[in-house]
């Protein structure tokens, strides 16, 4: 069915092109030959084609461009006969004997055009008639069409100021009633448009008033071209006048292209200076207008305007725009109640963007506008609708974009009230932004109460804002949060120890709360910082002014002892354990030796009890030999008790070579090179023989379990071990000593039962051109090795 309708649309149009071609072949014969006659008689012809009502808007417009072309070509005829010394006026009179009426009027524009070059009559009467004749044509799309040729052929004969047709004084009056008198009929034509043909057509007729909006707008394009148009002339008639007819036409389509054509078409500074009107009438439009586009488009003009140059801002101020602004987007939203939110926050984001464009340092004014949005929000649940959430997140950015400084944001009191009503989603989103903005702009908080205030703001990623967790989040996207959450943990400083404790005890309050995912993220760099924080402090035992309040590496100590314990709790032993183990090396620094053994208690404890498996052990046994051979604070009673506890554990390890290499990194717990208080050479000779024990040990169940003795690379990290030793002076390591574990290395290496290896061959071979080396290089070292056969 529409197919047929389009297929006897475009016959229509065809039929339409061909007498139209052929009336036009004719009007050209009789113009060649100068038949004024002929031509006025063909052309009207030619013409009359234009009054089909069967073609829609789209097509008619084919049509009327062909007639178009063909007039301007006659209008040149007109201009030759009146050279000739044909009277103009008498060709006015001639042409209106057209016989109908549509014809006779495109004819009187086109001679009308001519008689107005001709300066024979005021161009104010003229287009005053031309403008009036149009009225005879009543049909929408015929009259839109015969109107836009009037305002086509007059464009360029105004009489406007400066131009050749400028009359008296009043001309720019009389251009400027003719272009609105102009426009309004035309508007009239176009709203008719919708109020023609049956109801279920009304898409298509909606459809058809879009394709010819144009010509309608033109208009007003035409009026923002008019030189002789000041401020007064446009806040006393122009704008009065077209806003008249915007609001009284009643219709949806018609108020928001106009409202916006107004916006886009006329300079900023008038609509800055006549702000009041403009504004007035946004309250009066349709409830089905879609007010919030144009006056985001509107706010969107003027801050544009106010950042091409600083000299314009004192006209903001003058005029009261924001007031105004905040004023008239109360009454849009009370004269359409049932304007959907997202409407609402779009109006309140525009606004917000406008002020900190034109008033950056108003920050009530921002604050205004998020509190009104608060106001809007009041009441509602966290919003669903996916717009809207994504509408208040750029809401919520432009201060941060506009300031690049979180600590301005924070000091809005209605920012984290908005937040509040986005759901969990988002606000993690919302707080991701808020983070990447304070990193890229490295901005400083150094304060407890700011960062009391961020906490709040960024809680979405600190705690499940819902009551469960849900299962279906993204396992890289979580930890990309809560990364950036501990890169947000390191940043907070402040040079004040006082303020700095606050901060890591605020930090510590908000990120507890997190749940077992979270914890093993956040914890440690606020351990860390902690940590910083007690290196500054080092050596201050006591406040000299005795206040008891004050902050010390103790009372530090204390909070990390709790803080550290809640991984221990959810569990994460292994982070936990490299935890503790971290401040005891602190407290050492300190020199406090309970508060270090304390730390290593705890370690212990999560050594013994919580950690069973294997290669976690063998981490954990190697980090505690490590700090524990670090500490200079142990008296003798306690460092004995936790090497002891140390050694126990590396000879209960599972493998045997786990065990081996962990009993001889315990011999450094026994020899330290610069604490001489820990040099017991026979325990360090103890431990590397109980390493070779284990080691032996192991050849032999590799023997029995797979039929050949495995490699020898346990020796020979063993021999590197003595080698050490002998060189750092321990009288117990002897020559003799070092000299039967190459030869026991020799014969394993060459035993039919030994396994080939090339690394431990190699590693081997290596040791021996060490100690090759020691021996030519000469002096006290040297001497030493050269008993040794190598």
């Amino acid at each position: 069915m529409i197919a047929d309708g389009v297929e006897d649309e475009e016959k229509w149009l065809a039929a339409g092109i061909a007498g139209l071609q052929q009336n036009a072949f004719y009007m050209h014969r009789a113009l060649d030959s100068n038949n004024l006659r002929d031509a006025l008689k063909y052309s009207a012809q030619m013409l009359s084609e234009l009054r089909t009502s069967r073609l829609s808007p789209h097509k008619y417009y084919e049509l009327y461009m062909r007639a178009f072309d063909e007039l301007r070509k006659l209008e040149m005829f007109f201009k030759e006969e009146t050279r000739r010394g044909c009277s103009i006026v008498d060709l006015y009179e001639l042409v209106q004997h057209a016989g109908n009426i549509l014809p006779r009027l495109y004819l009187l524009c086109t001679v009308g055009s001519v008689y107005i070059k001709s300066k024979e009559a005021p161009a104010k009467d003229v287009l005053k008639d031309l403008v009036e004749m149009c009225r005879g044509i009543q049909h929408p799309v015929r009259g839109l069409f015969l109107r836009s040729y009037l305002a086509q052929v007059s464009r360029d004969k105004l009489p406007d100021i400066g131009s050749e047709y400028e009359g008296d004084a009043d001309t720019v009056v009389d251009a400027v009633e003719f272009v609105l008198q102009n426009f309004t009929e035309m508007n009239k034509l176009w709203v008719r448009m919708q109020h023609q043909g049956p109801a279920r057509e009304k898409e298509k007729r909606e459809k058809e008033r879009s394709e010819l909006r144009d010509l309608v707008g033109k208009n007003l394009h035409v009026l923002s071209q008019i030189e002789g148009i000041d401020l007064d002339m446009y806040k006393e008639t122009v704008l009065p006048r077209v806003l008249e007819q915007v609001v009284n036409c009643k219709d949806e389509i018609a108020q928001y292209y106009l409202m916006d054509c107004i916006i886009q078409v006329f300079p900023d500074e008038y609509h800055l200076q006549t702000l009041d009107v403009l504004l007035g009438a946004f309250p009066q439009l349709q409830p089905t207008v879609d007010i919030k586009t144009v006056l985001s488009r509107l706010m969107e003009r003027l801050s544009n305007y106010a950042a091409s140059s600083a000299d314009v801002l004192p006209e903001f101020l003058q005029v009261e725009a924001f007031s105004k602004l905040n004023n008239a987007i109360g009454k849009v939203i009370e004269a359409q109640p049932d304007m959907p939110i997202l409407g609402v926050i779009t109006l309140y984001s525009s606004l917000l963007t406008f002020t900190l464009h034109v008033h950056p340092d108003r920050l009530d004014y921002a604050d205004q506008v998020l509190g009104a949005c608060v106001k809007k929000l009041c009441g509602k649940e966290k919003l669903e609708d996916k717009k809207a959430t994504k509408q208040i997140v750029a809401l919520l950015s432009a201060p941060l974009d506009k300031y690049n400084d979180i600590v301005t944001a924070l000091k809005l009191s209605n920012y984290p009230r908005v937040m509040e009503y986005l759901d969990s989603e988002t606000n993690k989103v919302m707080a991701t932004v808020i983070i990447q903005s304070i990193m890229k702009n490295k901005t400083r908080i150094s304060t407890a109460d700011r960062v009391e205030a961020l906490f709040e703001l960024i809680k979405g990623l600190i705690k499940d804002l819902d009551d469960a967790f849900h299962d279906e989040v993204d396992e890289d996207d979580f930890k990309e949060e809560q990364n950036s959450v501990a890169r947000l943990i390191q940043l907070l400083h402040s040079d004040d120890p006082e303020e700095m404790f606050k901060i890591i005890c605020t930090v510590r309050k908000h990120i507890l709360g997190g749940g077992p995912k979270r914890l093993p993220f956040t914890v440690p760099p606020l351990v860390f910082s902690s940590l910083k924080l007690v290196r500054q402090l080092q050596g201050q035992e006591e406040n000299p002014f005795g206040e008891e309040e004050s902050t010390t590496p103790k009372k530090i100590f204390q909070v990390l002892n709790q803080t550290v314990e809640t991984l221990s709790n959810i569990p994460a032993p292994e982070l936990a354990l490299q935890l503790f183990l971290q401040c005891a090396e602190a407290a050492n620094d300190c020199d406090l030796e309970p508060v270090a053994y304390e730390f290593f208690t705890q370690a212990y404890i999560l050594y013994e009890e919580e950690i069973s498996d294997s290669r976690a052990q063998v981490t954990a046994i190697h980090l505690i030999i490590g700090t524990l051979q670090r500490m200079h604070v142990f008296g003798v009673e306690n460092r004995d008790t936790l090497t002891h506890k140390a050694t126990g554990y590396s000879a209960k390890l599972l493998k045997k070579p786990d065990q081996c290499r962990a009993v001889y990194a315990c011999s450094h717990l026994f020899w330290v090179d610069d604490q001489d208080n820990v040099k017991d050479g026979e325990r360090v000779l103890l431990c590397l023989k109980r390493a070779l024990r284990i080691a032996n040990a192991a050849q032999q169940m590799s023997n029995a379990a797979r039929g050949s003795a495995g490699s020898v690379t346990l020796f020979v990290e063993i021999l590197n071990k003595y080698l050490y030793f002998f060189e750092k002076g321990n009288p117990q390591i002897t020559v003799a000593a070092i000299q039967s574990l190459i030869e026991l290395i020799t014969t394993e290496m060459h035993s039919d039962s030994s396994t080939p290896d090339p690394a431990a061959d190699a590693f081997f071979a290596s040791t021996l051109r060490y100690m090759e080396f020691q021996k030519q290089k000469g002096g006290a070292m040297g001497e030493k090795y050269e008993p040794i056969k190598v």
